[in-house]
């Protein structure tokens, strides 16, 4: 077993990689790394006061053109939540899953930047 600390978007993460044989068993190592890579996230959203527990972050940088849910709106997984600009061209930010909008962070016409909440569901 090896540990490592990986550093992603300021925020840094120990993961602990086993080495294994030729064969079938390296499909099993990164779920087991996954937890361990993701356990850090779920204090974050109670740290900045979000109001749902699925965010919806900004895949880029970029300006919200339209918002087109409204708190309170349920959607299914691949709803348009919003239009982001980016690079001269409309984005259409989805539901990534089945819900209730929670809350809506980002106004028309504001800058966000890449990995900005923009919006979370129930």
């Amino acid at each position: 077993m090896k540990n490592y600390r990986i550093t992603v978007n300021g925020t840094a993460y120990d993961v602990a990689v086993e080495e294994v044989g030729a064969g079938a068993a390296p499909a099993a190592a990164p779920v087991a790394a996954a937890p361990a890579a993701a356990a850090p996230a779920p204090a974050a959203p109670a740290a900045s006061g979000f109001a749902g527990g699925i965010k919806v972050n900004a895949p880029m940088p970029g300006k919200v053109l339209s918002v087109k849910a409204s708190v309170g709106q349920a959607v299914k997984k691949g709803d348009v939540i919003l239009i982001l600009e980016a690079m001269k061209m409309e984005n259409e930010i989805v539901a990534p899953e089945d819900g209730t909008v929670a809350s809506i962070d980002a106004a028309e016409g504001t800058s966000v930047e890449a990995g900005a909440v923009l919006a979370t569901l129930n």
